[in-house]
């Protein structure tokens, strides 16, 4: 029988939460009505959800999609977040890919670790997942004078600005929560 447990696989077949059932059934009904996406959500499913809450009383619904499944999801970003804003009205949608971090070998171990699993990569990658369908065009590290660094301006594509202005607060906050790390997004400034 096909249903919405089909659209959440779990890590070790544990049982998906009640919001992560909700998002699966949210899903589920969106590729059995909405007939622009039926084709490209028949074969896609995601990890988790969690529901986070940004500074003052806005919602973000954070969704974890299969990292081979990553290409596929930004195909359909814009349009699959649209009608996954109307569902949960009133909170942002963000996908992010699964990714794993993978501890530095031991001493004297010939295992080398791939770049692609280090922290600083997984951060970078989670920055991207988060800000997408808006490209990061430049970066600035602040260092503060006890050693904490923040990543003080991250400079978004301006051509996404209709997309993405109204979300950059929310960007801020589940990237926080996600890494711990503090950022700050802007656009630049386009010079006459």
């Amino acid at each position: 029988m096909y249903t919405s447990r089909r659209k959440i696989h779990k890590d070790k077949d544990v049982e998906p939460s009640e919001f992560e059932e909700m998002v699966a059934q949210t899903f589920f009904d969106l590729e059995n009505t909405n007939h622009e996406l039926k084709s490209e959500l028949k074969d896609l499913f995601i990890n988790s959800a969690v529901e986070m809450d940004i500074a003052g009383n806005r919602k973000a619904v954070v969704i974890f999609v299969p990292y081979r499944l990553r290409k596929a999801f930004r195909k359909i970003h814009l349009r699959l977040v649209r009608e996954l804003e109307k569902k949960f009205s009133g909170k942002d949608v963000v996908l992010v890919a699964s990714r794993r971090i993978v501890r530095p070998p031991k001493k004297g171990s010939a295992v080398q670790r791939p770049r692609t699993r280090t922290l600083t990569t997984v951060h970078d990658a989670m920055l991207e997942d988060v800000v997408y369908p808006a490209e990061i065009v430049g970066k600035r590290v602040r260092y503060r004078l006890d050693g904490s660094k923040i990543m003080k301006v991250i400079f978004l594509d301006p051509k996404e600005r209709n997309n993405t202005e109204n979300k950059l607060e929310t960007f801020g906050g589940v990237y926080r929560k996600l890494t711990g790390k503090d950022v700050v997004f802007e656009y630049p400034i386009a010079e006459a």
